[in-house]
């Protein structure tokens, strides 16, 4: 449902280095790392249009000026995008104070503030009703997991507001709620300007918490619709495969949404079984008797026969051997996995790396 009217401006920030997702960040900012067979932000800058959003300010620094070139000033898509370019990494906050001179609302008027490599579901239009109902500074959208170890809790009352934030606890008397930051935040315009300009902030570890206990009203709105958070290449993976399958939801997938989705130019042996969500990308060949599931194969990529691939990624131009068996992994850009290798569990190939035929059975990094 889009805006009726006055829609809010946005702050997408895609300015990490994506350490996690090395190799494939070697050569391209995360946000630029193809899924679904378009770069992974164009589904977040459709849904975003898509809910009625028209001013987007992307936060950059790695490999800034890739960004431009690539959406220009956004009409193409319907919007207007401006870019803002880190000197110095800022962190969350930081990156969020810098981009303040961009945005043209009034002190009260709500801003959306989206961090790059979530995907989800969320319903941007409920977040900015919670927010302009509960007459809160901050709202965040906070979404359930079966784990929160890994994640920020972010515990609330019982009509929303939140309570406390608690950085990945250990121990179960930690646990006290299965609650954690989704990554999506609405911020009143007048609090942007109090974070402090720069130097690194972590919106996270110091703006929030440092509100809270200035008695600012931040209020949580739990969607527990899809929610996966892209640091990771097994979780990227995943998400693009979701994407394609229709799990995740995105007006930008470029086909039918179903078991595989072929860009053009692309060439796929007959008898070449592809299943689970993969893509198949532009100009990319599949060979004969190749069985790929789950898997993203970037423009360019040769996969030859009889390969088998699971829940793994093949960067651009590279070139996977006949019968090579591949399962949870991420080769690089330009790299060559020679045929009757076999690699599983997370082994990273990098780019323009080159592994003779039969050289590695199993193996966690090459």
């Amino acid at each position: 449902m889009a805006f009726p009217s006055n829609p809010p401006e946005a702050i997408l920030l895609v300015g990490g280095k994506g350490t996690r997702l090395r190799p494939l960040t070697v050569r391209t900012p995360k946000p630029m790392v193809p899924a679904a067979g378009v770069p992974f932000l164009t589904h977040q800058l459709a849904r975003a249009r898509a809910a009625g959003i028209e001013h987007i300010v992307l936060a950059t620094s790695y490999l800034a000026e890739v960004f431009e070139p690539y959406f220009g000033d956004g009409s193409a898509f319907g919007l207007h995008l401006e870019y803002v370019t880190e000197e110095e990494p800022l962190g969350t906050g930081g990156a969020i104070r810098n981009v303040a001179s961009r945005l043209h609302s009034g002190p009260h008027d709500p801003v959306l503030v989206f961090n790059g490599d979530i995907l989800t579901g969320l319903d941007i239009r409920a977040l900015v009703d919670t927010h302009r109902t509960s007459g809160a500074d901050v709202s965040l959208h906070l979404t359930r997991v079966t784990d929160p170890r890994a994640f920020g809790l972010v515990p609330t009352d019982g009509t929303g507001r939140v309570t406390a934030f608690l950085e990945k606890p250990q121990t179960p008397e930690e646990i006290v709620t299965d609650q954690i930051n989704a990554g999506a935040y609405v911020f009143d315009r007048a609090l942007i300007d109090t974070i402090p300009a720069g130097r690194p902030v972590s919106v996270e570890r110091e703006t929030f918490p440092g509100l809270l206990a200035a008695g600012a009203h931040l209020q949580g709105m739990v969607d527990s619709t899809y929610w996966l958070d892209l640091g990771t290449p097994q979780a990227f993976v995943r998400g693009s495969a979701d994407l394609v399958l229709g799990r995740a939801p995105s007006p930008a997938v470029p086909g039918r949404r179903g078991d595989r989705l072929v860009l053009a130019g692309a060439q796929v042996a007959p008898d070449a079984k592809i299943t689970g969500g993969t893509v198949i990308g532009a100009g990319a060949r599949i060979g004969a008797g190749a069985r790929i599931d789950g898997s993203a194969v970037l423009d360019g990529a040769v996969v030859e026969d009889g390969a088998r691939l699971h829940d793994t990624l093949v960067g651009a131009g590279a070139r996977i051997g006949a019968r090579t068996v591949l399962e949870g992994v991420v080769v690089g850009d330009g790299a060559l996995v020679g045929a009757d290798n076999e690699l599983r569990d997370g082994a990273r190939v990098w780019c323009d790396a080159d592994i003779p035929a039969g050289a590695v059975r199993f193996s966690s990094d090459v």
